[in-house]
């Protein structure tokens, strides 16, 4: 898991989660399944915002608490995917680019890029597979209410705010 740093310039930085993907996210046409993508999105949105266990790694992004005891739930309000190119089984992972369009009062709007993998970019160049965007909302898990994001939450993901994405497909 790395990001993008450019030093002096306005370029916002990426997290990048590598995402493997299993032999089962394909459908009868041998490409990833567009129920299979919103997995893979859930998978990569859980290693960067997901505090990890003793001994796992995790970008500094990595800051919520996902146990039962956390009195914190993250729900999903609104996700939309914008699929550009089939994505063929492979072996290497997915390179799953995510940023923040938004952070809200209680909720945080992340975007991806799915990517093909790096160690088979042709001359640095990656197929972009789907664009995405998730609104997750912070909520108390015992009254259902929304939590306001935390100091620590806007420090640590800030960084990571850009543009939204402009959906080429949209009416």
């Amino acid at each position: 898991m790395t990001d993008d740093r450019v030093e002096g310039a306005a370029v916002p930085r990426r997290l990048h989660i590598p995402i493997h993907l299993r032999w089962g996210d394909l459908d009868a046409f041998n490409h990833v399944n567009n129920t299979s993508m919103l997995k893979l999105l859930e998978e990569a949105r859980v290693r960067a915002f997901w505090l990890p266990e003793p001994g796992e790694d995790a970008p500094d992004t990595a800051v919520l608490d996902s146990s039962i005891f956390s009195g914190v739930l993250t729900l999903i309000a609104r996700q939309e995917i914008e699929y550009l190119a089939p994505v063929p089984y492979q072996r290497h992972p997915l390179d799953v680019q995510m940023w923040f369009a938004k952070l809200g009062g209680s909720s945080v709007e992340v975007c991806y890029e799915v990517r093909s993998p790096i160690e088979t970019a042709a001359d640095g160049v990656q197929t972009v597979y789907a664009r995405a965007t998730t609104v997750v909302v912070k909520v108390d898990a015992e009254t259902g209410r929304p939590l306001r994001l935390t100091p620590e939450e806007r420090t640590v993901w800030s960084p990571y705010l850009g543009e939204p994405i402009g959906y080429a497909h949209r009416r």
